[in-house]
């Protein structure tokens, strides 16, 4: 079993007050619904190599379920990590910590002069435009499955310590890299962004500036949404944005 404090803080915010109603897999994500109401997703990840460590997360208490997110078998981690988000991720959570529905992900960051890492293929999305880029001094993009112009991901261990800015894909929580991501950039101000993206204080604590993600509010239109076609989740939720003070 892995023990991280990336994953021991989310698993202690959980508890067995709702069970698992349905996991659903999706082109692109994939989701889950508790007993109450609450829909989370995460994005699908490939990798089926490692046996489950559950036969199936449907009925299991929330708690239970969660600790799906810890597997080596990506396709399980994957619906972990959506129930993690069901939990944690609801406009009433949002509202509860007070935070603020943002435009984009970098937004009140000033980019001028800073060497910027990007971990994942997220220039373009969450706001991050060309003409936001162009003020940093200079930017590059880590990536699992490169396209021309990126880095390999195996750049991380050479190139993040020497960033002033850090933007990770919130889907590095579910292939086990977060951990690691977290500690290389240490010296740099931290974002997390994406759907997969915890809306959790606590993780605040680990050297993360801010947490920039989507509260699901529209779960049915969601859940049906993600098996017919590949595409953004952003249209069923709110966005959050949640800074360390």
């Amino acid at each position: 079993m892995i023990h991280s404090p990336y994953y021991d803080i989310l698993l202690n915010g959980i508890d067995d007050g709702a069970a698992v109603r349905r996991i659903v897999h999706g082109v692109s994500w994939t989701a889950a619904e508790l007993e109450d109401g609450r829909v989370g997703v995460a994005m699908h990840t490939t990798g089926e190599t490692a046996p489950r460590l559950l036969d199936t997360l449907e009925g299991l208490p929330a708690r239970r379920a969660a600790e799906a997110s810890l597997s080596w078998n990506f396709e399980e981690a994957s619906e972990g990590m959506a129930v993690v988000n069901a939990w944690y991720n609801t406009a009433e959570n949002a509202v509860r910590l007070g935070v603020t529905p943002p435009e984009g992900a970098l937004d009140g960051i000033a980019l001028d002069g800073l060497r910027v890492g990007f971990v994942g293929h997220l220039p373009g999305h969450s706001g991050i435009t060309d003409e936001l880029l162009a003020r940093a001094a200079s930017w590059f993009i880590l990536e699992r499955e490169p396209r021309p112009g990126d880095l390999p991901d195996s750049a991380c261990e050479y190139l993040l310590p020497d960033c002033d800015l850090v933007v990770i894909t919130g889907s590095a929580a579910v292939n086990k890299t977060m951990p690691r991501l977290l500690e290389l950039a240490k010296n740099a101000r931290v974002v997390l962004t994406g759907p997969t993206v915890t809306l959790c204080p606590g993780l605040l604590e680990l050297g993360i500036d801010r947490l920039f993600g989507l509260a699901i509010t529209e779960g049915e239109e969601m859940l049906r949404g993600i098996v017919e076609k590949r595409g953004s989740v952003n249209r069923f939720g709110r966005r959050f944005c949640l800074e360390r003070k």
